[in-house]
């Protein structure tokens, strides 16, 4: 078998933080840490590699010089581990009220995943999305004005509407912000959210004063489209995920704190 050295494109401060977090873990934790199979640091490199590169499992064991099911438990502890420092929607709302934000944008995007034979309660696919046409989970971004994403919903199945999932996990926070000053933007798949939730006019032969205000909300929410961009470029596991559907939103908040981390924020 031949070897060789590769080079992971990452700064070595955020395999280090997370090695950090996973050595606090341990110690809280396990009765005897020093006994794992890998290091906190190889554990580290092993869900760097798989959220940004999309390494498979195997790979990464074989690498890592554990077996496979342990690489398994390993992905999703560390999963756990970094998805817990992301702070909750209204503390990020609150922050960017200090930090003088005007609005936020709200979407949703589709993780693809695997095929599901999983079905609802009316007999229908549960994680198959009719407008995406494919497997996956919903999950619903939120952005800062220049279109950052600041914080990522629970994952919904495929086939549950994007105001339905902003329903269960986003405007309860979303509206009490409204009211502070911060009102939401987002698209036409939210009308009807309710106050505080701005979305273009549904319509062909609208007044012109209606037309203009399209072209505002449309022109505000533009940069907010580089979010799920920054996601599914930045992070090849988001692509496509093969584990189960339901780790989907804990693996996008993962995502969340590296790409925060690399800008520089926490």
């Amino acid at each position: 078998m031949l070897s060789y050295r590769a080079t992971l494109d990452v700064p070595t401060e955020t395999v280090a933080r997370i090695s950090g977090w996973l050595q606090a873990h341990r110690r809280r934790g396990d009765a005897r840490p020093w006994q794992r199979a890998a290091t906190c640091w190889t554990q580290a490199i092993l869900v760097v590699r798989w959220l940004i590169e999309g390494t498979d499992i195997p790979v990464l064991a074989r690498d890592a010089q554990i077996s496979q099911a342990t690489g398994y438990r390993y992905l999703h502890e560390a999963i756990d581990v970094i998805a817990a420092r992301a702070p909750g929607l209204p503390e990020v709302l609150a922050q960017g009220h200090q930090e003088g934000w005007e609005y936020v944008c709200l979407d949703g995007t589709l993780i693809q995943t695997s095929r599901s034979s999983v079905k609802s309660d009316a007999g229908h696919d549960l994680w198959y999305s009719g407008k995406h046409r494919s497997h996956g989970g919903n999950i619903q971004v939120v952005t800062d004005p220049t279109g950052f994403p600041v914080w990522t919903s629970p994952v919904e199945p495929g086939s549950t509407h994007d105001i339905t999932c902003a329903r269960a996990h986003a405007l309860p926070a979303l509206y009490p912000a409204a009211a502070a000053g911060i009102p939401t933007l987002a698209d036409k798949g939210y009308t009807g959210a309710g106050i505080g939730i701005h979305v273009p006019l549904k319509g062909r032969n609208l007044a012109i004063d209606h037309k203009a205000r399209n072209l505002l909300l449309t022109g505000l929410r533009a940069p907010a489209e580089r979010a799920n961009a920054l996601f599914k470029t930045g992070f090849k596991a988001l692509r496509r995920i093969t584990v189960c559907p339901w780790r989907i939103g804990n693996i996008v908040t993962a995502a969340l704190v590296i790409l925060t981390m690399h800008r520089g924020r926490w």
